[in-house]
C-alpha cells in the first residue's frame, strides 16, 4: 500500500511539473524532477542537465553520475528508469 502512496504521488508531482512549466531549465521544475526520482527510490544529489525528449519524458544527468530516464507510460505511471 505505501509503495502505492509514493507511485500517486510521484505521478502527481511529474504531471503537474511538466505540466505548469513551459522550459526544463526552470529551477523549481528541476526540483518536481528530483523529487520524483526520490519518491521513486532513486539517488541524484543534484541535475545537472535536463533534457525534454516529448511530452512528460525527459533524460537527466545528475552530478553524482547518475543518468535516468523519466517518463509517463501508456497506463499513466511514472517511470524513472537508469540508464
Amino acid at each position: 500500500m505505501r509503495n502505492g502512496i509514493y507511485i500517486a504521488l510521484s505521478t502527481a508531482a511529474f504531471v503537474i511539473g511538466v505540466a505548469s512549466r513551459a522550459t526544463a531549465d526552470d529551477s523549481s521544475f528541476g526540483k518536481d524532477l528530483m523529487a520524483t526520482i526520490a519518491l521513486q527510490g532513486k539517488t541524484c544529489d543534484k541535475l545537472v542537465s535536463i533534457k525534454r525528449n516529448g511530452d512528460s519524458d525527459y533524460s537527466v544527468a545528475c552530478k553524482d553520475g547518475h543518468r535516468y530516464h523519466i517518463y509517463v507510460n501508456a497506463q499513466g505511471r511514472v517511470i524513472v528508469q537508469p540508464q
